[in-house]
């Protein structure tokens, strides 16, 4: 009909509307990709459901990126699998799992021990702050404390330091292995790796 005036929707307006109307899929998953730095399958697993991607996405806010998708979608997808329940039934909350990934983050345990207290968490929901606290499991991250335990051992194997000193540079791994053994396996093994390079120049 001639008589009907163009409709000119204020630009503003729809984007106000744009903003209300929930994200795509399809959309979620390009800037999953982009801003999470994911594949196309990554991307398409964590967009498959909202609250897995909502919990994705508050995982994400407070930790490392690389870490939070390897465990949500490694540990935590196998233990909703295992006990067939969604992940807002889980007792390991987005912010408990976020606690979990900065405690390796920050050096606190070693990605060994975190799978331990996932494992204590995902039965009782506890804290892993706490898990980590009342079972002892801290790394060893004192430079001094682990000096003592590399001297003892670098004296202990004078033979084996003659080797590596002389070429047989595999044996590096020996004098690692050592210092896990007397340290139960809490020694911070970067701060580990870098003390032995210092000694057995």
């Amino acid at each position: 009909d001639p008589d009907l005036l163009p409709l000119n929707l204020d630009k503003k307006l729809i984007e106000e509307i744009k903003k209300d109307l929930p994200e795509l899929p399809d959309d979620k998953k390009e800037r999953f990709i982009k801003e999470y730095s994911l594949t196309p399958y990554e991307a398409n697993v964590l967009v498959s459901e909202k609250e897995i991607s909502d919990y994705f996405e508050e995982v994400v806010k407070k930790s490392d990126k690389k870490l939070a998708k390897n465990w949500i979608m490694g540990d935590l997808f196998a233990s909703l699998n295992e006990k067939n329940i969604s992940i807002n039934e889980s007792p390991v909350t987005s912010s408990k799992m976020s606690q979990l990934i900065d405690s390796i983050s920050s050096g606190v345990i070693s990605g060994r021990t975190a799978k331990e207290v996932f494992e204590i968490m995902k039965e009782t929901g506890e804290e892993p702050g706490k898990i980590i606290e009342s079972k002892g499991l801290q790394q060893k991250s004192d430079p001094k404390e682990l000096e003592i335990i590399v001297d003892k051992i670098i004296f202990n194997n004078k033979d084996k330091v003659i080797q590596y000193k002389s070429g047989k540079d595999k044996l590096f791994g020996f004098f690692v292995g050592q210092v896990m053994k007397v340290s139960g396996g809490k020694a911070n093994p970067q701060l580990v790796n870098e003390i032995l390079k210092k000694k057995l120049k």
